[in-house]
């Protein structure tokens, strides 16, 4: 069985996951933007090679083997960790999820990526704070924060917090479609903590990276944690539902 997984591509893994996660044929198409023939070419060349029947069968082996043995998770723990190899269906259209797959997550050098959207997000756009009535006039406020900066800000506090399940909900359906909420907290455990408390954190850019369809923003803070000085926490972040979803996130 493991000969048969080492010779999955990465292609024929993913859709794996997807299936085991609870899609269809169609739905697998949908979400990576190919048709449902090119789906099910992936399916039964994975059946052929895992030497199974069905390919429910073949979804389940290789969540087995993932879960038993992290040193096979080649597109998740190891080297770019949890990045998703390019697709080369030139026919097929490219939409966002596609695209930020490549994002990865690294806290300190780890590298980690993140199926229900937190609907909390979408209230989590107010203005920062008005300045302080004492406040020299001939000192300019700050610029309020925009709503991609808030929602990435709102989001840290739930990692701060160490509320893995919340901050794996609120994430976009890139990271939900390939990750478990396990598999988050897990990993979170072992390498948030360690940085200790947020001492503080500034806003220091905003960028917006076009990529088709709809591009994607970039938000990085200056952050001093208490374990860890002058880190620059970087956060991506792509509109799904008529919100602002977090999809990569690094510390360097």
């Amino acid at each position: 069985m493991t000969s048969g997984f080492q010779a999955l591509t990465e292609k024929e893994k993913e859709t794996l996951r997807l299936l085991v996660d609870g899609h269809d044929a169609k739905s697998m198409a949908r979400h990576l933007g190919l048709s449902v023939h090119t789906v099910n070419e992936r399916l039964r060349d994975a059946r052929r090679k895992m030497a199974v029947s069905s390919s429910r069968e073949a979804a389940r082996k290789l969540r087995a083997i993932e879960q038993r043995d992290p040193e096979y998770r080649g597109d998740r723990l190891s080297g770019d960790a949890f990045a998703v190899a390019d697709r080369d269906e030139s026919a097929a259209p490219v939409d966002a999820s596609r695209m930020v797959r490549r994002i990865g997550w690294v806290f300190g050098g780890i590298v980690m990526s993140l199926s229900l959207a937190l609907f909390a997000l979408a209230s989590w756009s107010g203005p920062t704070d008005a300045p302080a009535a004492s406040q020299s006039a001939a000192q300019p406020a700050a610029s309020p924060e925009t709503v991609v900066v808030e929602t990435a800000r709102v989001w840290l506090t739930l990692v701060d917090r160490e509320d893995w399940n919340g901050s794996w909900n609120a994430t976009g359906q890139a990271f939900k479609a390939l990750n478990t909420s396990d598999l988050w907290a897990e990993v979170s455990r072992s390498v948030r903590p360690p940085l200790g408390a947020v001492l503080s954190r500034e806003a220091a850019g905003e960028e917006a990276v076009p990529a088709p369809p709809y591009g994607y923003r970039m938000v990085k803070f200056r952050t001093r944690f208490a374990n860890k000085a002058n880190a620059v926490e970087t956060l991506s972040l792509v509109r799904e539902g008529g919100v602002w979803r977090v999809v990569g996130y690094t510390i360097d």
